[in-house]
């Protein structure tokens, strides 16, 4: 007989994935109304020749997106309700082996059997979707060798990761405490080891020391009160059309990173505007504030699985014996549906510190010249450009492109009381 704990954690599980595609599915007709609707804004302002290129682009990344989250929730419930996951676990503990190395191996194979999972979709997005969209630049060998590397990476920094919590379970009396600060430990570490020892394993970075666009560079630096000697340019073509930026690291790591694509595609100007927004979350210290951020999320989360995994209702089910590793993996099956529908907590700061980088782009260098780069970013990567309110809300972390050109315009000095373009949705 299936345990009422069994019924609510499907139930759980369903529900979150039923909301979450009801927006996604909300979104796409919104998008299609509003962008039908604003077509020649969207064909004037981005330069886009073809605004049913974004629709199409949508909906073929949102389906497949679907997709992979339904059938990866149907198998996770087949691996629980079929006996699968108590066998695997209780294999494990038939081996005689000790308990770290018992939940070494299982976070070992449950990584790599995520990553292995994922194979198919990513195959189907490189080389359906953005090959059709004109965004794929890598070939087949190239896409392999990324992936097994990938799921290197991920197995070697995962499994001891997880193993140490798993230590900690059985031998710290606060355990809860310890697993938390090596993961705030984590998230400061990979602010200096994904730059520097990740990111070129799998692409080339070139200083960039002199010639006009170093002169740029140093002109934003000038200006903003900033100074970093490690300013890269990474060959994101050999991947993919899509550009950005980034800025990482803190001290005397820090790091400024433009993608070529981005070198490639925007005028020195518009390149100096990304520049300052990005220098704006290091100036407004938004770094530290997601560092904090990220702890007290942390904190949260550690102290509902100290519960959970303590709670004997959760083995109740019989779905496994009454280990830490086990334990860990069913309670985190329980938060994460939280953490999705909390989502705009997390949103709500993002916005906010978003918001402060572009008005200090604009202020910085000027803010029709943030428009255009912001205008350019959206045509090149086919950006969803007017998403539902309630979408927005719980997956966009960035303001809206129409929103974000509009605020730059008007911290320039623009008419805060232009109607020419998109308004926010009410």
């Amino acid at each position: 007989m299936v345990s009422l704990v069994a019924i609510g954690l499907a139930a759980l599980l369903v529900g979150t994935e039923a909301f979450f595609t009801a927006l996604s599915v909300l979104n796409l007709r919104h998008e299609e109304a509003t962008v039908e609707a604003e077509r020649e804004w969207v064909i004037e302002e981005l330069g886009v020749e073809d605004p049913g290129e974004l629709l199409d682009y949508n909906r073929a990344s949102t389906g497949l997106s679907l997709l992979r989250q339904w059938l990866t929730l149907l198998a996770v419930l087949f691996v629980l309700f079929s006996g699968a996951f108590a066998d695997a676990v209780g294999a494990l503990a038939a081996t005689g082996w000790p308990p770290l190395a018992q939940g070494a191996v299982f976070f070992g194979c449950v990584v790599l059997a995520s990553q292995l999972w994922g194979i198919p979709f990513d195959l189907v997005n490189a080389f359906v979707i953005e090959e059709i969209w004109g965004f794929n630049n890598q070939s087949l060998a190239l896409w392999a060798r990324d992936q097994a590397l990938g799921s290197v990476v991920g197995v070697a920094l995962a499994v001891p990761l997880l193993t140490a919590v798993v230590w900690f379970v059985g031998n710290a009396p606060y355990w809860p405490a310890a697993a938390w600060a090596l993961f705030v430990g984590f998230v400061l570490a990979m602010q200096i080891l994904k730059p520097r020892v990740i990111d070129p394993l799998f692409y080339d970075f070139e200083k960039i020391e002199e010639g006009e666009l170093r002169g740029a560079v140093d002109d934003v630096f000038e200006r903003a009160g900033f100074s970093c000697e490690q300013v890269y340019e990474m060959d994101y073509s050999s991947r993919s059309g899509h550009s950005s930026a980034y800025f990482v690291g803190f001290g005397r790591t820090k790091r400024v990173v433009l993608f070529d694509t981005l070198v490639e595609d925007m005028s020195l100007p518009e390149i100096k505007s990304v520049l300052a927004h990005e220098l704006a979350h290091w100036k407004n210290g938004h770094i530290w504030k997601f560092v904090g951020l990220a702890a007290a999320q942390f904190a949260v989360i550690f102290a509902v699985l100290g519960y959970l995994v303590g709670a004997g209702w959760l083995y109740a089910p019989a779905w496994a014996p009454e280990t830490a590793y086990a334990g860990l993996a069913l309670a985190f099956l329980i938060v994460a549906p939280f953490q999705r529908l909390t989502s705009p907590l997390d949103n709500y700061l993002s916005l906010e510190y978003e918001r402060e980088a572009d008005a200090f782009a604009a202020r910085t260098v000027d803010g029709e010249t943030m428009a255009d780069a912001l205008a350019n970013l959206a045509a090149e990567n086919l950006s969803g450009l007017f998403p539902h309110p309630w979408y927005e809300t719980f997956h966009y972390d960035h303001p809206p492109i129409p929103e974000r050109m509009r605020r730059v315009r008007e911290v320039d000095g623009g008419d805060a009381t232009d109607e020419s373009g998109p308004q926010p949705a009410d």
